[in-house]
């Protein structure tokens, strides 16, 4: 993998790059549609390819690992085989799933043992297998096994869980650079950074995992229900400490807000369920704001989704239609509204490239912010 940093906005430390993976190159700053169990769910590939313009999505190893499962997966030749997905894979650890499943897992300095949510079968999570199983999943970038703390967090149990992060990356690295990818192309091991919401935790965490010098890094354990100036607080502390020649993802984050202010503290990678999850529940993002479907505002109005919008369903579906679809529980409203969301959430990204590229990012974020964030 390769990064190369092409412009820094000069009244943000907001980054425009390129990563290049062996399954084509990613143009920053990004953000990934999240195919959990190895689709974008109500999102047909082609879509994603075509009218989205997606440039890398997400898979994730807890639910890959438990279904399908890895044989049919290595059968397959890998998940881009498998889902007929021929751009870039990153696969979620599985960390944050096991962070999920509090009432059904233990961890242990050599692992975690939790419960199948699919048919409490017992399983058994280590940094070395679950480096294993990213190999055979195949994803062209590759997460560090983790633990992500809940908030609010005392900084002793903060403190405790990111020590042990740490001994796990040191595993997963072992690991990782004793094997070699199964399908012929090479892998990258992200790292990730963790520590709360404590500034000392997060910078001696940013130190280790920058000290490791992998082709990339990632944040962790924010947009757990911290409050939003908390995440940017320990964000920006973290980007001023993880080199800048690599890319820095940050995870699962967020509302088109979230992403603006993050970028403009140095963040190039994203990924969030929030998109798609809230299309299906009928709320739409857009240029102007955001509107929930279900309102009886929105049953007689013919206009389109967004006039400006840069998918075809945008001037295609009027508000009314789709608000009909999504109260009768059509499939088809589910699928327009994903569609919508993630053109927006794209579009949104590529425009922040373009601004950051003008020279004119922070001006247009500070607009941006304000529209995105207001209520239609």
């Amino acid at each position: 993998m390769e990064f190369r940093l092409l412009n820094k906005d000069a009244g943000s430390k907001a980054r425009a790059g390129v990563i290049k993976t062996a399954h084509g190159e990613i143009e920053t700053p990004i953000f990934m549609p999240v195919g959990t169990a190895g689709t974008v769910k109500a999102v047909h590939q082609t879509e994603l390819e075509n009218d989205i313009k997606a440039q890398i999505i997400l898979g994730n190893t807890y639910h890959l690992y438990l279904r399908p499962g890895l044989d049919i997966l290595e059968k397959a030749g890998g998940l881009h085989k498998f889902n007929s997905w021929d751009k870039p894979i990153l696969t979620d650890s599985g960390g944050y799933q096991v962070y999920s499943l509090a009432d059904r897992r233990k961890i242990t300095e050599e692992g975690v043992k939790f419960a199948s949510h699919i048919d409490g079968s017992k399983q058994f999570f280590t940094p070395e297998n679950v480096m294993d199983i990213q190999r055979t999943i195949g994803a062209d970038i590759i997460m560090a096994f983790d633990e992500c703390t809940p908030y609010p967090c005392e900084y002793s149990y903060a403190h405790q869980s990111m020590e042990m992060t740490h001994r796990w990356l040191k595993r997963c690295i072992d690991r990782f650079d004793s094997t070699e990818g199964k399908y012929g192309y090479d892998q990258s091991l992200f790292p990730i950074v963790q520590g709360s919401v404590y500034k000392d935790l997060r910078k001696q965490s940013a130190e280790f995992i920058a000290e490791q010098g992998r082709e990339g890094n990632a944040i962790g354990g924010l947009s757990v229900g911290e409050p939003a100036e908390e995440m940017y607080a320990m964000c920006e502390v973290v980007c001023d400490i993880l080199p800048e020649d690599k890319p820095r993802y940050l995870m699962g984050v967020g509302t088109p807000a979230n992403i603006l202010e993050n970028i403009a503290l140095g963040v190039d990678m994203f990924d969030c369920v929030m998109p798609t999850r809230n299309a299906r529940n009928g709320m739409l993002f857009t240029k102007n704001g955001i509107i929930n479907m279900r309102n009886e505002k929105w049953k007689d109005d013919l206009s389109p989704l967004d006039e400006d919008g840069d998918s075809f369903v945008d001037t295609l579906y009027s508000k009314a239609y789709v608000r009909h679809l999504i109260i009768s529980k059509e499939i088809l409203g589910a699928q327009i509204a994903s569609l919508h969301n993630l053109a927006f959430y794209l579009w949104l990204v590529k425009e922040a490239r373009k601004h950051i590229i003008d020279g004119d990012f922070r001006s247009w974020k500070d607009q941006m912010v304000k529209k995105v964030s207001e209520r239609l």
